[in-house]
């Protein structure tokens, strides 16, 4: 796909489904912002990947929860290169609790996460509109995930902020039409270092291959298979598709049981 003269923001594009999708944009010919919130050695490493393949690209610490920051990170795009047409809202955050037990979650935590992932989204959104606008129109992606449709994931609360983020995807579709796209992808299970880290190489492992062997499609998703979904909502290939979200999960919520084990 081709990204010649756009230019793209990826929150949290650092590490993980953030950084393969800026780096998939930036061989598409993008210029590219990358951001990160506090993990300045991941964001380093990214950079010399980006540098690498000759990439255009600006790095910008920013905290999406923060109104401020999110205006700050679209104006360093415009500063740079005067327009904005990409908008990837990939930063997100979780808390670990089992949904059964009712004392693991307290509404700080609620707030906290919907803070990142749900109110740092629409911040984003608003700050790039009229940049967006000004271009000729722009693409925004929000990554979601399986959790937000099926209930399920790290926590109730990580699961409701997903869910809000997909209605958020159908309401600014329907308003900011026909000047902006705005689509969801909502991923299952994707073997990211940061998951390997949480849960160590076993569990880890363990998981990739009760995906290769019960998922329909007999496979595990990767940053790289989320970030080519990402980049087709990016592009022109789907301009004629606002207010989707697309399940990308190798076909594992066709299979309640393997759902259930997640």
């Amino acid at each position: 796909m081709s990204f010649t003269d756009k230019v793209a923001i990826v929150t949290g594009s650092s590490s993980g489904i953030g950084e393969a999708t800026l780096l998939q944009l930036a061989r598409g010919g993008a210029k590219v912002v990358l951001n990160y919130s506090s993990n300045e050695d991941a964001a380093k490493a990214t950079e010399a990947l980006l540098t690498e393949i000759d990439a255009e690209f600006i790095t910008v610490k920013a905290n999406v929860s923060e109104d401020d920051d999110c205006q700050r990170l679209v104006q360093s795009a415009m500063d740079k290169w005067g327009r904005l047409d990409i908008l990837v809202n990939n930063a997100g955050t979780t808390k670990f609790a089992a949904h059964e037990n009712m004392d693991a979650l307290q509404a700080e935590d609620f707030l906290r996460l919907y803070g990142v992932n749900v109110v740092g989204p629409f911040q984003m959104i608003r700050a790039a509109l009229e940049p967006m606008k000004a271009s000729g129109g722009g693409s925004v992606v929000n990554v979601s995930s399986i959790a937000g449709v099926a209930g399920i994931g790290s926590s109730v609360a990580y699961a409701a902020t997903k869910g809000a983020l997909n209605t958020m995807t159908l309401s600014l579709a329907r308003a900011l039409g026909p000047d902006v796209r705005v689509n969801a992808v909502c991923p299952g299970f994707v073997g990211t270092p940061w998951f390997r880290d949480r849960f160590g190489e076993e569990t880890f492992n363990a998981i990739i291959k009760r995906m290769e062997e019960n998922t329909p499609l007999k496979k595990a998703g990767t940053p790289e298979s989320i970030a080519e979904a990402i980049c087709f909502f990016a592009s022109e290939a789907s301009s004629f598709v606002t207010g989707e979200t697309l399940l990308i999960d190798a076909g594992s919520h066709l299979d309640m049981t393997t759902l259930s084990q997640r």
